[in-house]
């Protein structure tokens, strides 16, 4: 009966070393997704506003179909 506890118990030490290992690298992979978002955005600025500067220094219109 007692092998069984301590079985149970380093199962346990286990899970609950996994789950923290698993909470870590979500923790993680949220804060890569933020960083990833602000360069998007970054990106989806930078490009609106080449398209303007290239629209009034050299008259350049956008297709009515885009």
């Amino acid at each position: 009966m007692e092998e069984r506890i301590t079985e149970l118990e380093i199962k346990l030490a286990y899970q609950e070393d996994l789950l923290q290992t698993l909470n870590q690298i979500v923790t993680d992979q949220q804060s890569q997704i933020k960083q990833l978002e602000l360069t998007c955005k970054s990106l989806s600025e930078a490009v609106l506003n080449l398209a303007s500067t290239a629209k009034g220094q050299f008259g350049l219109e956008v297709p009515p179909h885009y």
